[in-house]
């Protein structure tokens, strides 16, 4: 039988937190959906096409089992649809577990067949997120530590263009 995961998120832009979770989950599973949010009530520095590019740039080829997608639905529908039984969700602290687990709850509500697994980043990628990095760029801060290499000059451009 075929395992299908989804890991969805605004991965706006992607980090290296992100790729870990990605690459790790690429290996549990058969086939992962990478689901780029479209969400109309929140604002985001990359477009969705923007960032479904950013994440096939950024995954190694040689990773087959992964397909990146935009999506503004519920992601039990999306889970649903392609036969998913398993949401991936990164939790980096207490701060994540209290959204996580509501949103848990939810969809769990919505679909009690698609389970919810948390994965934790690795050490290096502990206190990695997407609007520290942002605002790291704002000052002017390197951050290509926590972003991977192959969209580090693409990020800082475009956050630069908007200041």
């Amino acid at each position: 039988m075929k395992t299908i995961a989804v890991y969805p998120g605004s991965f706006d832009p992607i980090s290296k937190g992100h790729l870990d979770i990605i690459t790790r989950s690429a290996d549990l599973f058969d086939e992962l959906y990478v689901l780029v949010s479209v969400n109309a009530n929140k604002t985001y520095m990359f477009n969705a096409d923007e960032r479904v590019e950013m994440i096939k740039k950024s995954i190694p080829f040689y990773r087959k089992n992964i397909v990146v997608l935009k999506w503004n639905d519920l992601v039990t529908s999306f889970a649903q649809k392609v036969g998913a039984k398993v949401i991936i969700r990164g939790l980096r602290n207490i701060y994540d577990y209290q959204n996580e687990i509501t949103l848990f709850q939810y969809n769990r509500t919505i679909n009690k067949n698609i389970e919810t697994i948390l994965m934790f980043p690795t050490i290096d990628n502990l206190f990695i997120s997407s609007s520290a990095i942002k605002e790291l760029i704002s000052y002017g801060a390197d951050i290509s530590s926590y972003l991977p290499n192959s969209i580090v000059d693409d990020v800082i451009k475009k956050l630069k263009s908007n200041n």
